[in-house]
């Protein structure tokens, strides 16, 4: 359903601020500027298209980063906190909770204009979590995101009016959760989301509206019907119980291969004795799927593991061209047709809570390397000439009641927390969590009563002492780990820049500055709160500035169970920095 409108509560907003966002028209957006932004602007969710969560801004170095200061901040509206701003012409789009938009003059703090969409009274009875809003888009003169009630929608940039909207679904009849926002691929909203296992099979979907006019022009499901490839992979369940295969983090895009890269979530139930069998792989589970971006019809896909306890791998693919080279001394898990030394155009990170590292190459989806970050006993070898996933038969549950210990736990290892990438020191860098749990099984066949079939108790790994958190330097052409720093505190989402330096917080409060090559802290501040949204770095008028959030969030809700001693508060806020205007 396609409609133009605009909503009572969003003409009060523009009329309260029409003269002053009259003033701040931006330039509009362009496939090629989303391409190769310029360095002063933070145009999606990771910069970039290839999800580097790089800026090459380095006004703020490692030599002055000591005396960055707070320079304004700004309450955000409760809920959920994990956004990112976008930065363009000195504007700020700040996605809220609830799906609040605002847009706040980026070098002082003043608000411009605000949107607030108005949600459904009985939205909470569909989806459990509809506060989350993590990202927004940009093109032409339209501020792009994807609602809690189902629908995609466009704003003005300069006057926050709504120019169109078009639903996915209809949340009451397949519910999905849209926690986070689209990119733009060839002029494409491309987005996806978690589908809860009332709303079916047909609430997996990913999809591509034209961002001009909102109109659909392709939606691909993430489950295979009967009859289509991958069907006989779900052991005879029927279609209708098929539930859960989402992609509710933010996708990459190569332009030049014209592939959209999405990462799947586990099933529900999680445990496969209770869902066609544990010989089953229940495609496209805990998957990398690359998608043609004119059809979105599956390229290829390669799946991570067959998950039995709700290890998720729909996290951010790194798209970096560079030398393979991985040493058997830090790698266990290598291709042996690779050509040691060879530059490929390859897909690497850490996709999903194992905190595994996978390198696949990005154009046909070959295995090159994996190797572990953390300790977990769920993967016990990777075929490095196939890439076929073997899981550790201590870890598969074959029937109700049974337990097991498993690392990492639910929050990971790596979770919804963006690791980032330096090309000036071809290193990937992750916020990861030292944890376990031990896993309960409840039912033994799909029940929309328990989401994913089991109870969990979780810990700290035994073997990191009292650190839940840690942050990994892994060079992306032999994947070697450079340098590690652990800490007691979960550690959250990371951001890297042309000075250097790697921006990163915690769930205690503290963000920090650290040095690329050395990992060393060179500067740090109490926020008071958890550090739950993605920071980013932007520049107006030859100024940079460094723009983090903190709030509340499921993932540090558990993680904090873990380290009672340390109370950091909730307060959802936005917080600026940079050097003294002198």
């Amino acid at each position: 359903m396609l409609r133009f409108s605009v909503a009572a509560c969003v003409v009060l907003v523009v009329v309260a601020v029409h003269d002053m966002a009259a003033q701040r028209t931006v330039s509009p957006v362009t496939d090629a500027m989303l391409r190769s932004p310029n360095a002063a602007d933070w145009l999606m969710w990771r910069r970039t298209l290839d999800s580097w969560g790089y800026s090459p801004l380095d006004q703020i170095n490692r030599s002055n980063v000591a005396k960055l200061a707070l320079v304004w901040s700004r309450g955000l509206t409760a809920g959920i906190q994990e956004g990112t701003p976008l930065v363009h012409d000195g504007v700020m789009f700040m996605p809220n909770p609830s799906d609040v938009v605002q847009a706040i003059d980026a070098a002082t703090g003043d608000s411009i204009w605000e949107y607030r969409r108005q949600l459904p009274a009985d939205l909470g009875q569909f989806i459990p979590f509809p506060a989350i809003n993590r990202n927004v888009a940009i093109y032409g003169n339209r501020i792009i995101d994807t609602s809690a009630d189902d629908f995609v929608y466009a704003l003005d940039a300069t006057t926050g009016t709504l120019l169109w909207e078009t639903q996915i679904l209809d949340f009451r009849q397949n519910a999905a959760q849209q926690t986070s926002g689209p990119i733009i691929a060839r002029g494409m909203v491309v987005s996806g989301r978690g589908c809860e296992p009332k709303g079916g099979p047909d609430a997996c979907v990913i999809t591509a509206h034209d961002a001009r006019t909102g109109k659909e022009v392709w939606r691909t499901r993430t489950i295979p019907k009967p009859g289509e490839p991958g069907d006989d992979t779900w052991g005879g369940v029927a279609f209708e119980s098929r539930w859960h295969v989402g992609t509710w983090m933010v996708p990459s895009y190569d332009p030049e291969l014209d592939l959209i890269y999405f990462g799947t979530s586990v099933t529900s139930p999680a445990p496969k004795f209770a869902l066609g069998g544990n010989a089953q792989k229940h495609l496209y589970h805990n998957s990398t799927l690359a998608l043609r971006a004119d059809t979105g019809r599956i390229a290829w896909y390669y799946q991570h593991v067959v998950d039995h306890w709700d290890l998720d791998h729909p996290f951010e693919r790194l798209l970096v061209d560079t030398t393979v080279a991985p040493g058997s001394a830090d790698v266990p898990w290598i291709n042996p047709r690779i050509r040691r030394g060879e530059r490929r155009r390859v897909m690497t990170g850490i996709p999903g809570k194992t905190g595994i590292v996978y390198t696949l190459d990005r154009q046909t989806g070959e295995f090159l390397w994996a190797r572990p970050t953390i300790e977990q006993n769920v993967v016990s070898r990777i075929d490095g000439a196939s890439g076929a996933v073997s899981v550790n038969p201590e870890a598969i549950f074959t029937g109700v009641g049974q337990a097991h210990l498993i690392c990492p736990g639910l929050n990971g290892g790596k979770n919804w927390q963006a690791g980032a990438y330096s090309p000036l020191t071809n290193t990937m860098y992750f916020p990861l969590q030292n944890s376990c749990m031990t896993m309960t099984t409840q039912i033994d066949r799909p029940s929309q009563s328990s989401l994913y079939g089991f109870s969990s108790r979780n810990q700290i790994a035994a073997g990191s002492g009292d650190k839940l958190g840690a942050v990994q330097a892994i060079s992306v052409e032999t994947g070697k780990t450079t340098w590690t720093y652990e800490q007691r505190a979960a550690t959250m989402s990371l951001v890297a820049t042309g000075g250097r330096l790697l921006f990163g917080g915690d769930a205690h409060g503290r963000f920090r500055a650290f040095d690329q090559e050395t990992g060393n802290v060179l500067w740090e501040v109490n926020l008071g709160s958890a550090v739950t949204g993605y920071p980013i770095t932007y520049a107006v008028a030859g100024r940079q500035y460094v723009a983090v959030s903190t709030g509340g969030s499921l993932a540090t809700g558990g993680l904090n169970a873990l380290t009672p001693e340390m109370r950091p508060g909730a307060s959802n806020t936005l917080f600026v920095f940079a050097l003294p205007a002198d």
